[in-house]
């Protein structure tokens, strides 16, 4: 590495403090009695528990989501032999990758002993410990004795991730491979470089998925691996000594259909290359400098698929696309080892996931263009949000179904929305809107429709059957950029696209009505005719207004008041509202806070406070939540009487007059509103109880600040803003939202649809 990357990665494993982990509690500690739930006398209930019976660990402590790195430091990246404490820098970030992908705690653990058999003894000692041990980074082939030794005492999975997670994706990349070469992997050859503890595991598991043995040929640093050899042997390798009078790599090539190198670099000459197969693999995995550079594979070998462990090309060989999500699924049905069959089903369901369009968050990675399932993309990007989604089911499914799992899962649709909230933080948010929604889906037009943030919501929402999608734009720009971006949607039955400059039938007679409504706002018929022709916001504002459509989203991109003004001026309030308000919330920490008004309103009177309160509480409890609103200020509870104070104080009894079962107060300071004790303190017979959800404030400033504050301060992720008290669902999209935004808009706008249709 260059000085500069040095120092920067000293730095940051130095600042602000060192290392790259920290332990917090679970539960709270603030009073006497919380110490004695903790600890001295409470913990001993727990203790009596798990004497009297040992799962019940899994129930009571974090055993079942605790995972031990463990390494001697004999064999560590490609730093060699440098030792258990050199290590413990790689083992915390290993420790760390656990925690952000797949939410399992982990503590790395490294022990310095090169004897294979007292290492064993160290390590099966932690059983009790630990629901799962991950091996790191210990030398073959000592590696192999003591996984072997330790999976066969210990009744946790043990797992060195070296080998096998090195081997589930060796093996999604060669079954995407084969597909797109079109060969089967029963009549393949394949040829490896290496022979070492990776090497011997991917052979192992592809021979688990079908590769014959006899087609595969080993070779390491002494040559070809052949039967009766004896320089550099050990029974591992020995299971892969063929009967063959070759003796060097480039002698058995010819024919091989995939060269598989976990050996060193540039052992793999070009001039070589046109002994393989038709159509080979090339998976020259070595790092940082592989067997062969893919320039070389591809300027003599244009037919080939290259993979390599290295992120500057692609289809990287990463195992961080496996292991924190293999764990995952073992833990969760409390598995007793990771088997074959489990390990099948991890490269089987990664593999099916790069035939599926790249997500939202693997475009962004690629400056917006996502790539699309081909010979530059057979395995998913690690950074991919659904590999958890994906991997850990079916891994969980395979160790129930293989007879490993000690607390199988009786309703995988449930565990899938659970293992949501690694992905999306608004999954348990929104899950009411989504499951109303697939109960009764409606229209919906999207005036965006050639964004490509809206093309990929849209995708989703024919995936999870929650909406009958309608885009407005261009029929063949929408379809090309579709197509472009991988999608599977379907023209001609399930998405509807409208273009107002071509589609004459349809939007010819909304034109009358679009004229009536904005004639005498200053917008004389030319130009009324103009806008509902090039403007998407009209043409989808004017559809839901004719009942072509039950809710739109419009705006996402240009002026959002702009946009806002086109919609209201379309759609118009309710008849039994004063206004139209914007609430908007944002989730920090799983805890969601609800902001109003954050868009609209610049000072609202008390009558005006009252109302959109009233409206806001209704929102909040269509998420499945209780409201608890608090009215706030620069003052508490009266001290102050200043015109801002005074709105919120006179608002209070018209609140509690039209609402009196809703938990309100005000006014008050925000840090009253989310810290109860201190409400406490100012007014100790409060009704509101626990922390306030929803946060009313007097004028536009304080309220747009406090969002936004909150926001990008604890890095919270902003649902909204959501109109209230507009005669038909339609919303107004900020230009930063995402295609998981767009996606919950859909799923709010259609649970809203759903309620007009059920009051008419």
């Amino acid at each position: 590495m260059d000085e500069d990357f040095r120092k920067a990665a000293l730095d940051y494993h130095r600042h602000p403090r060192p290392g790259k982990l920290a332990i917090e509690p679970t539960k709270r500690m603030a009073t006497q009695r919380d110490l004695g739930l903790a600890y001295s006398p409470g913990v001993a209930a727990a203790c009596e528990e798990i004497a009297a019976n040992p799962d019940a660990a899994w129930d009571y402590t974090t055993r079942g989501n605790m995972v031990a790195v463990i390494s001697n430091g004999t064999a560590v990246l490609g730093l060699g032999a440098i030792g258990a404490l050199a290590s413990k820098p790689v083992m915390e970030g290993k420790a760390v990758l656990f925690k952000k992908f797949a939410g399992i705690d982990s503590i790395d653990i490294e022990v310095e002993e090169r004897d294979p058999k007292k290492l064993i003894e160290v390590i099966a000692a932690l059983e009790p410990s630990f629901g799962a041990i991950n091996l790191e980074d210990i030398k073959a082939p000592e590696c192999f004795e003591v996984e072997s030794r330790l999976r066969e005492r210990m009744r946790i999975p043990v797992f060195h991730d070296d080998q096998h997670g090195t081997a589930i994706i060796v093996a999604a990349a060669i079954r995407n491979g084969l597909l797109l070469q079109g060969k089967r992997i029963e009549e393949v050859k394949l040829v490896n470089t290496g022979g070492g503890a990776a090497a011997l595991a991917c052979l192992d598991l592809l021979v688990a998925m079908g590769l014959r043995r006899e087609n595969i040929t080993v070779c390491d640093i002494a040559g070809v691996v052949y039967e009766g050899r004896a320089e550099q042997m050990d029974p591992f390798k020995a299971r892969y000594a063929r009967r063959t009078d070759a003796r060097r790599l480039e002698e058995v090539l010819e024919g091989a259909d995939i060269f598989l190198g976990l050996s060193a670099p540039r052992v793999l000459k070009a001039e070589w290359l046109s002994k393989l197969g038709p159509k080979p693999l090339v998976l020259a995995l070595a790092n940082p400098e592989p067997e062969i550079l893919p320039e070389a594979v591809r300027a003599a070998r244009p037919d080939a698929i290259v993979a390599t462990g290295r992120t500057d090309y692609p289809n990287q060989v990463n195992n961080v696309l496996c292991f924190p999500f293999i764990f995952r699924g073992a833990l969760d049905v409390g598995a007793t080892t990771i088997n074959e069959a489990m390990k099948v089903a991890a490269a089987d369901a990664i593999a099916a996931l790069a035939r599926v369009e790249a997500s939202e968050v693997v475009a962004a990675a690629y400056g917006g263009h996502a790539p699309v399932f081909g010979p530059d993309y057979i395995i998913p990007k690690p950074f991919d949000p659904r590999l958890i989604l994906e991997v850990a089911p079916a891994v969980a499914r395979a160790a129930m179904e293989s007879g490993v799992a000690r607390r199988p899962i009786t309703d995988f649709a449930h565990y899938r929305r659970d293992l949501e909230r690694f992905v999306f933080r608004s999954g348990n948010l929104m899950r009411p809107m989504f499951e109303a929604a697939k109960g009764n889906p409606r229209r919906v037009a999207y005036a965006e429709g050639e964004d490509e943030r809206v093309l990929r919501a849209v995708q989703t929402v024919l995936d999870d059957g929650i909406a009958e999608p309608v885009l407005i734009g261009r029929r063949a720009i929408i379809e090309e950029k579709a197509r472009a971006m991988g999608l599977r949607m379907d023209f001609s039955e399930s998405v509807r696209v409208l273009d107002p400059d071509a589609d004459e039938a349809v939007f010819a007679p909304l034109l009358p009505r679009y004229q009536a409504k904005v004639g005498r706002r200053g917008v004389p018929p030319e130009a009324a005719t103009r806008r509902l022709r090039t403007d998407p916001n009209v043409a989808a504002a004017m559809l839901l207004e004719a009942g072509l459509v039950d809710a739109a989203l419009i705006g996402g991109s240009g002026n959002w008041m702009d946009q806002w003004h086109d919609a209201y001026s379309i759609i118009g309030k309710r008849p039994d509202v004063a206004r139209v308000y914007a609430l908007s919330a944002v989730i920090v920490s799983g805890v969601t806070l609800f902001f109003v008004d954050t868009h609209l309103l610049v000072e609202p009177t008390p009558e005006q406070v009252a109302e959109m309160t009233l409206l806001a509480a209704d929102q909040v409890e269509a998420f499945g939540i209780t409201p608890k609103v608090a009215l706030l200020s620069h003052s508490s509870f009266g001290a102050s009487n200043a015109p801002s104070a005074r709105v919120m104080r006179q608002a209070l009894p018209l609140i509690r007059t039209r609402s009196p079962g809703l938990e309100v107060d005000g006014e008050m300071h925000a840090d009253a509103a989310l810290v109860p004790a201190i409400r406490a303190r100012a007014v100790p017979d409060s009704p509101l109880t626990d922390t306030a959800n929803l946060l009313v404030f007097p004028n536009l400033d304080s309220a747009n600040i406090s969002f936004n504050l909150v926001k990008a301060a604890a890095d919270g992720l902003q649902l909204g803003p959501m109109l209230l008290g507009m005669k038909r669902p339609v919303h107004v999209l900020v230009a930063s939202v995402t295609a998981r935004g767009i996606l919950n808009m859909t799923a709010l706008a259609v649970h809203q649809a759903n309620g007009l249709r059920a009051e008419a």
